[in-house]
């Protein structure tokens, strides 16, 4: 599997950060028996399953944010970190 934003398989950081379907997609033809899924991104998501996965995407990222990344990258509305929990809808700290 190709791992770079040119093939496709994953969105600028500018534009979301993450995986895209197509990445999505070839990440389970490589690794058979996969279970990885694509961003849950609508507001209020229909089924409580995708609920609870985008609560728990939400609590981890936002875990990660404060112990792993320096000041000056919490702060960086462009860092990679941020972008998702924004793509995610995930509220840190408020």
């Amino acid at each position: 599997m190709k791992t770079s934003i040119k093939s496709g398989n994953f969105r600028a950081t500018k534009k979301g950060a993450g995986m895209t379907a197509k990445g999505v997609k070839a990440y389970r033809k490589a690794n058979p028996g996969s279970k990885l899924k694509t961003a849950v991104t609508e507001s209020n998501p229909s089924s409580s399953s995708r609920s609870k996965r985008r609560k728990a995407f939400c609590s981890r990222m936002c875990g990660m944010k404060k112990k792993r990344t320096s000041r000056k990258q919490q702060n960086n509305r462009n860092s990679r970190i941020n972008q998702s929990l924004k793509r995610w809808r995930c509220r840190c700290g408020s």
